[in-house]
């Protein structure tokens, strides 16, 4: 029997069956206060991070100037 372990399998570069990369929390990514931008709601500023994938923000387009809970992932972080 062959008591050596198998290797890892190689992932070519352009392959279509890359693992996929590791995508940040909210809280790595964003701080409170950083200044945002959202393509829907323009230019805004991070209130508070609500968990691992929603931040609430203030955004000024809004009519209200209210804010919204957003996916981190939409924000573009200024």
């Amino acid at each position: 029997m062959n008591s050596r372990p198998k290797p890892a399998r190689r992932v070519l570069a352009g392959s279509p069956f890359a693992p996929p990369t590791r995508v940040p929390t909210a809280s790595e990514h964003l701080a409170d206060g950083d200044r945002i931008t959202h393509d829907r709601y323009g230019l805004g500023k991070v209130v508070s991070i609500v968990d691992d994938h929603e931040v609430l923000c203030s955004f000024k387009a809004d009519a209200e100037g209210s804010t919204r809970v957003v996916s981190h992932l939409k924000l573009t972080k200024l």
